[in-house]
């Protein structure tokens, strides 16, 4: 199988425990965590944050005043997506702490979440939700991960 071909920018702001995140997120992972879920050859920014710049996003771009594990800022789907995504380095530490993951394995599943975003997949709705997550799981099942959702019903 040919996996399209990724442009990519990864970027960290000034965090604290920088060096924690740097290593779950090496630039060879990353490409290759984006590659497996993409369909079309891409241009992507992988931006890490601190709570305060991704607090400020969420409240620009969605009026949500706090700072979320991901955004994702699609601009063209095909034939190149664009996109940026921004993760938030303290809200994915602590998500992955209370869920008993890896940080490697938590920025993985939400990398694969955010590029699924920028190519239209949505979960506002049941349907919508069982479907992008199993897309999620078999991408991360690709990668050797497993299942992000061990413990979801499957819905009626």
């Amino acid at each position: 199988m040919s996996l399209p071909n990724l442009r990519l920018s990864l970027q960290f702001a000034n965090l604290q425990r920088a060096a924690r995140h740097r290593a779950a997120l090496q630039r060879p992972a990353v490409v290759r965590t984006l590659r497996h879920a993409l369909v079309c050859p891409a241009e992507i920014t992988v931006r890490v944050v601190d709570a305060e710049e991704g607090r400020a996003l969420n409240s620009a771009y969605r009026r949500k005043n706090y700072a979320t594990n991901i955004l994702t800022f699609g601009y063209g789907r095909e034939p190149l997506l664009t996109a940026d995504l921004v993760l938030c380095a303290p809200v994915v530490a602590q998500e992955a702490r209370q869920q008993g993951k890896t940080l490697a394995r938590h920025y993985a599943h939400l990398l694969v979440h955010g590029v699924l975003h920028a190519q239209g997949w949505d979960h506002e709705e049941d349907m919508q939700a069982q479907a992008m997550e199993a897309r999620e799981t078999e991408i991360l099942k690709g990668l050797g991960w497993p299942n992000p959702y061990p413990r979801r019903r499957a819905l009626p």
